[in-house]
């Protein structure tokens, strides 16, 4: 029998990506498939590079972006929101055609929360990881229908952190 449970990793602090990239390899060490999608980031991570090159892991490279969503306009939003949707749809097929032991869903929390993914796209997708699997969501702001979906949920609280008291800016091989 496959247990097949859905992790929330939600807050402001720093560490959620992380979090679901060390369960990632986690479950690579032990031959398992995964598959990593990223909604709302440029496709330059780190841990997208690393998790490529390793077997049993597949990597969705999401088309970037163009700015942040508080600086677009409302034109641009809705363009974007219609590109994150049709991503995650195209997802959705994806990991129901190859069935990965864990799926990792990088930013849609945020993603919903902020209207670029909708709730029935972001629940479909979800829906199709954990009818083969395990699947891991990150992002602040977890609407409280997928806090209230998750078998876990970690709440990263931060505590200190160098930009705050540094002004120290994100760090290529840290942060990203």
């Amino acid at each position: 029998m496959t247990i097949r449970k859905l992790h929330l990793y939600t807050g402001e602090g720093k560490g959620k990506t992380t979090a679901a990239m060390g369960l990632a390899l986690r479950s690579l060490g032990h031959g398992r498939s995964v598959f990593v999608a990223q909604f709302m980031k440029d496709g330059r991570s780190g841990e997208l590079a690393a998790l490529s090159q390793l077997p049993g892991a597949a990597v969705y490279v999401a088309r970037p972006m163009e700015k942040f969503v508080f600086r677009m306009t409302q034109e641009e939003r809705a363009r974007a929101a219609l590109e994150q949707n049709a991503q995650a749809m195209e997802l959705t097929q994806r990991i129901l055609r190859e069935r990965p032991d864990l799926t990792v869903l990088d930013e849609l929390a945020i993603a919903a929360d902020m209207g670029m993914v909708g709730e029935a796209e972001a629940r479909a997708l979800i829906g199709a990881a954990l009818e083969s699997g395990e699947c891991a969501v990150t992002g602040r702001y977890a609407p409280d229908w997928m806090r209230e979906m998750a078998d876990y949920v970690s709440v990263i609280t931060p505590q200190k952190h160098p930009y705050e008291t540094e002004k120290l800016m994100a760090r290529k091989g840290i942060e990203w």
